[in-house]
């Protein structure tokens, strides 16, 4: 029954102090980005460090609902809790499961949290959300055209929004792209990837796939998926008609490279 007492009390704190000291590490460390918009880094470890006090404050303060003033004995009390703890004994051999359960979650939390380094997005994610089929992550951020021609800030959601635009060859026919990302698979063409990217307008849970069209036979014998690359080269017409992408890049060279510290863009 004291065990029993003393993880029903500490769990909640134990769980919130965790997630609230994973929060302001993330945020120290520049982390942060891998789960919420830079706008919201302040903002938030603010929050974080004013929930770890209140929480730290509360449990100092208010006392447990099993604790009594005079530490929680009263002849009532005594003899209501013998009894109660006979029948305990009687009902149930598992009473052990559920404080053990508590700290196994404990446990997991601290693995989750503070130990595993924190991830991004993958190929899982794209597969699970239409990749360039968000409207609002493309258009809403449609990049002016640049009135010299100079287009190496143009990004891959730059790139992107512009071929789904419905911008014609033309248009694409003396321009070049440089873009960096991470290999995400046509599943329609064997011979196209996606130089892929996520598009983040709050925090993860958000978070939109787009990508370039890439067309290069045989890609899956040089990269995996998950792998970042830099691509670039021209546009020009996908050699396969029945392709859903009608301008692809085609480069001579595609670039192994690493995952940039700020692997998303906003």
């Amino acid at each position: 029954m004291v065990i029993r007492r003393l993880v029903g009390r500490w769990q909640g704190m134990v769980l919130s102090l965790i997630g609230i000291v994973a929060t302001i590490w993330l945020g120290l460390t520049g982390q942060l980005a891998l789960y919420i918009h830079p706008r919201y880094f302040v903002f938030t470890v603010i929050m974080a460090v004013i929930a770890g006090v209140l929480a730290l404050a509360a449990f100092a303060l208010v006392p447990g609902a099993n604790d009594a003033p005079d530490g929680g004995h009263t002849h009532a009390g005594d003899a209501h809790a013998h009894e109660h703890d006979g029948d305990d004994a009687h009902r149930s051999r598992w009473g052990w499961l559920r404080p053990a359960g508590s700290v196994l979650t404990i446990i997991a939390a601290v693995v989750a949290l503070l130990i595993l380094p924190p991830s991004t997005l993958t190929t899982a994610t794209v597969a699970q959300r239409d990749l360039n089929g968000s409207a609002s992550a493309l258009t809403l951020k449609t990049p002016a055209l640049p009135g010299k021609g100079d287009y190496s800030s143009f990004t891959v959601r730059d790139w992107a929004s512009l071929l789904r635009s419905g911008a014609g060859q033309d248009f694409f026919a003396d321009k070049t792209a440089t873009v960096t990302g991470f290999i995400s698979a046509d599943t329609t063409d064997p011979n196209l990837f996606f130089v892929t990217r996520f598009v983040v307008t709050c925090c993860a849970v958000d978070a939109q796939p787009i990508g370039v069209p890439v067309y290069h036979p045989g890609w899956q014998n040089e990269f995996k998926t998950d792998s970042w690359v830099t691509v670039t080269s021209s546009f020009h017409a996908n050699p396969n008609a029945a392709s859903r992408e009608a301008i692809v890049l085609m480069p001579d060279s595609i670039k192994p490279t690493t995952q940039p510290a700020q692997p998303y863009v906003y």
